[in-house]
This record gives C-alpha cells, structure tokens and sequence, in this order.
C-alpha cells in the first residue's frame, strides 16, 4: 500500500514537467515575436506575452502548494501511515491540480480557480492532520 501514494505524485510531477516544456515553448514563441518586455536593467524580471505570462504562472503554482504534498507523502510513507484514505487524498490532491491547471490554462475565471485552489490546499491540510494524528497516537 505505501508505494501506490506514489502515483498520484507522478502524475503531480508529470504535470509540473509537462507545464515547465510548455512555459518554454511559449516563452521561446514570445521571444521570436518580439513581443517580451526585457526591462531597462540586466536583472529585472521580462514582462511575458499574454499567453507566456498565463502558461509561466500555471507552471509556478504547482511550486506552492504541491511542495507541501510531496512532504506529506514522503512523511507518510516514513511513518507507515499511507492507507486508503491517505491514497484517496492523493488522488483528490492531483485532481485539483488538474483541474486547477485546466481552468488556469483555458478561461482562466478567477473565481472557479480560487475554488479549486481552495479545495486542493484543503485536502493536502487534511492528510497533514492525519498524518500528525498517525505519529500522535502511536506513542512516537
């Protein structure tokens, strides 16, 4: 049972991969097009083309809250606390960031994907309770 947590984290990790190829090809799009604002300093951060900016920040959310999942993961496996709800959070967890990303990367309404958001930060403080109540009550 504790090795199959690991794959909703494939899939989380093939999703934050597949996302950094696009980011990538539309940033490399935006600078052929011309159409990057650089800045007047070596350092400033480029202002990105719509789609580049959209697809650039899809990319950056799953570095937020994700972090904290692969942890949770990783803990739970450690402490021998991955059991079938843990795995069915796992699997919501992901299903938030897809949907999360889809919405992000499409119509991108502000409100639908504050939801998802939402739901997805809710689920990964979910598994860390019960990951905290599994060390809790073993009397470690």
């Amino acid at each position: 049972m504790d090795v199959a947590i690991l794959y909703p984290v494939f899939v989380q990790v093939a999703l934050t991969f597949g996302l950094q190829v696009w980011m990538g090809l539309e940033r490399y799009k935006a600078v052929q097009s011309g159409t990057v604002n650089r800045g007047s300093h070596p350092g400033q951060k480029p202002v990105w083309s719509e789609r580049a900016g959209v697809v650039s920040n899809a990319f950056h959310n799953q570095l937020e809250i994700p972090v904290l999942f692969y942890a949770v993961v990783a803990f739970s496996m450690l402490a021998s606390a991955v059991d079938v709800l843990m795995l069915a959070l796992a699997w919501a967890f992901v299903l938030s960031r897809l949907v999360h990303t889809y919405i992000h990367t499409t119509y991108n309404y502000v409100p639908h994907r504050f939801l998802v958001y939402l739901a997805g930060s809710i689920l990964v403080m979910v598994m860390w309770v019960r990951l905290f109540l599994h060390v809790a009550l073993s009397g470690a």
